[in-house]
């Protein structure tokens, strides 16, 4: 299973050393990995932790003496829970290895060894996360039978479940068509029996068919008999099923007078399609993409494509939000004159249409191509208005290695909000043969955008205003970094890791400072007291060019240095800690205030403050969620407000949602808080502070 970029690993870490255990935590979060760590003292502090704190893996040194790792193996497994113990080893031995894993352990980690840390805790976290998966579906797949053993048994159809030719299951129309007044008189009864005479031998026929797993007809007409002789005229329909886990076939039995062939192809088709588009509608689609994905398993080749046309809101604005479905119909109308008949399309969402293909990559991309040119050279009419419209085609190229329906959606769903994120009017094909060359392509055009944004002023700053709580005068936002894409407004999360690893952060961090003072100074003119928070990255701890700028600008804007509050994330201070100290220092000459983002999320946060002295502390987010509910969280912000307020620093707290959080933060003495309660982030600074 694929974890999401935005899930948070739990991790427990058994460790005698706890710079060794924040060190992993700094590991992992470099590696991309969001971590929410524990780390007990104790015996019984690791007992109450595994039986009270949710977890997903647990990482135990076998050099530790405090709680040996065979006292963490035994309180794990007898606490029933399934949480995978990885045993974290200086050397690996045979005989070590052989012994950790008949005591349970899942796995084997060398200290040391980032890139074997990461890929050893992926691994088990997704294989983890796919046994959850698992459970849940068993769940609810017995939550589904049992809504659709009580829908059969009320249903006014007569149905039957067949298993080698005799009956396991009836209801009770079945039974009053047949003459039965109970299911024991039904009960391995073999579906022969109720066979007239001359339709036997193809019957045999079909259930030979049927028990050597081939597919079941769609219906057979013949001559039935009830339990007291009389023949009548029936069509049966049937269906693979499964029956308290057997495998067996659903059985549809039906007076042919009552069964009217066409009426009954027409109501199907009107159940399938969508009535705006005459496509097919999301659930009939989703039907032919699953029997798609079974297929591949088999050898075939099938591929997913998802379609939206571009900036779709300014497009209702043009012609009006009363035309939207004849504008929705018209494109559908130009889709399908674009594919043949082995093609399925559908309307899949409110203005997204989906194609299912036979065929490899290449066909795939050369229907994409057709399709995005064939929007790009129309010109639809919608009511009394006419508009051009160009689409963004994603899609994935279904392989044995995506071969869920949830995976192929997220992947085809993935590679649309890629392409409209570069700009629309593109394709953007996801084929795990090709995923080096795909994945490349992807990261050198997001360089050249992330550097055209900077040469040419394409990046833009949102404004969230931070309130205090404490009655402090003049006001307070924070500067979040967004990427105008011609007209669509991108978030950092989109582009901020490629900017990481391709050496673009200190250049995106003196643009950002270099405007925010900017902005600072124009506020000041026009006699506002603003103070603006902005982020900076490690890249620029040892750059001695953002210190010169900020030197720089804050003269030429006539800005003091304490309107200019600069925020790092602790837990990559606590890995640059040397340059982020010679930072601090050299920003605080200028007056400004330094301070860490993130607190509290690390193993022992305050050993940090002995070592870097932040003028302000904003409390990680994960604290402010669910605060109500969460009384741990509670009493993390209230350590967090005492021990700051005793030194002098400053407490912000985040991700603020409801009047009840902002009241316990009130009393908690924290100093300001900032959330989408309060405003969310917009271009303008207009928030009324008074």
């Amino acid at each position: 299973m694929q974890i999401g970029k935005d899930s948070t690993l739990r991790l427990m870490i058994v460790d005698d050393s706890g710079e060794d255990a924040e060190a992993i935590v700094s590991t992992l979060r470099n590696g991309g990995i969001a971590v929410r760590p524990l780390r007990p003292l104790d015996a019984d502090e690791l007992a109450q932790m595994v039986a009270s704190q949710p977890m997903d893996l647990v990482l135990a040194a076998r050099s530790a003496r405090g709680i040996p790792l065979s006292g963490v193996l035994s309180t794990v497994d007898a606490s029933g829970k399934d949480i995978p113990v990885i045993v974290l080893a200086d050397a690996i031995t045979e005989a070590d290895w052989l012994s950790d894993q008949a005591s349970g352990a899942r796995g084997v980690v060398l200290r040391g060894r980032a890139e074997h840390l990461l890929h050893v805790l992926r691994s088990e976290w997704s294989d983890l996360e796919t046994r959850r998966a698992v459970r849940r579906l068993d769940v609810q797949l017995r939550e589904f039978e049992r809504r659709c053993d009580a829908l059969i048994s009320s249903s006014r159809d007569p149905i039957a479940y067949i298993h080698e030719g005799m009956h396991i299951r009836a209801n009770e129309a079945y039974l009053e068509m047949l003459g039965f007044e109970s299911f024991d008189e039904v009960e391995g009864l073999s579906l022969l029996d109720l066979v007239a005479p001359q339709y036997v031998n193809d019957f045999k026929q079909l259930l030979k068919s049927l028990s050597k797993g081939e597919a079941p007809p769609p219906r057979f007409e013949l001559e039935a008999r009830s339990l007291d002789g009389d023949q009548f005229p029936a069509t049966l329909e049937f269906a693979t099923a499964t029956y308290e886990g057997e495998p067996c076939v659903q059985v549809v039995f039906r007076r042919r007078e009552e069964f009217d062939p066409e009426l009954a192809r027409e109501v199907e088709d009107l159940r399938q399609r969508d009535v705006v588009t005459s496509l097919l509608n999301r659930p009939t689609f989703l039907q032919a993409l699953e029997e798609a994905v079974s297929q591949v398993a088999r050898g075939e080749h099938y591929s997913l494509l998802l379609l939206e046309p571009d900036h779709y809101q300014r497009l209702l604005q043009d012609i009006g939000i009363d035309s939207a479905d004849a504008l929705i119909a018209a494109m559908a109308k130009r889709l399908a004159e674009q594919l043949d008949s082995s093609a399925t399309a559908a309307r899949f969402g409110e203005r997204t249409f989906a194609v299912l293909l036979k065929g490899n990559h290449a066909r795939t991309s050369a229907v994409a191509e057709t399709l995005r040119a064939a929007f790009a050279s129309h010109v639809f009419n919608a009511g009394e208005r006419s508009t051009s419209v160009t689409a963004s085609v994603g899609g994935v190229q279904i392989g044995e290695k995506i071969a869920s329906i949830g995976l192929v959606l997220t992947r085809a769903t993935d590679s649309l909000q890629t392409a409209t994120s570069l700009g629309g009017n593109r394709i953007e094909i996801f084929d795990p043969g090709a995923v080096d060359r795909a994945e490349e392509e992807r990261v050198q055009n997001w360089i050249a955008r992330l550097r055209d944004a900077l040469a040419n002023d394409h990046f833009l700053l949102h404004y969230q205003p931070v309130v205090s709580l404490q009655g402090e005068a003049g006001e307070v936002y924070e500067a979040l970094l967004r990427l105008d894409s011609n007209g669509e407004t991108v978030l950092p999360p989109a582009f901020m890791g490629i900017a990481e690893e391709h050496g673009l952060l200190d250049a995106i961090d003196r643009w950002v400072v270099n405007r925010a003072i900017e902005v600072l100074g124009e506020r000041r003119r026009n006699g506002y007291l603003t103070r603006l928070l902005v982020k900076v990255s490690p890249s620029s701890f040892g750059d001695e060019r953002l210190l010169q700028l900020i030197a720089k600008q804050l003269a030429a804007h006539d800005v003091p240095g304490d309107c200019l509050w600069l925020e790092a994330s602790e837990a990559k201070v606590f890995t640059h800690l040397r340059q982020a100290q010679a930072f601090q220092a050299g920003a605080s000459k200028l007056g400004c205030k330094v301070g860490l983002e993130h607190f509290g999320a690390g193993l022992d946060s305050f050993q940090l403050l002995a070592h870097f002295q932040p003028a302000f502390l904003k409390i990680d987010r994960v604290f402010s969620q669910d605060l109500a509910k969460t009384p741990e969280h509670q009493l993390k912000i209230r350590e967090i407000a005492e021990r700051a307020q005793s030194q002098g620093i400053l407490t912000i707290a985040d991700h603020v949602a409801d009047a009840a959080t902002m009241s316990f933060l009130f009393t908690a003495m924290v100093n300001y808080v900032e959330g989408e309660f309060l405003a969310p982030p917009g271009p303008q600074m207009n928030y009324d502070f008074s």
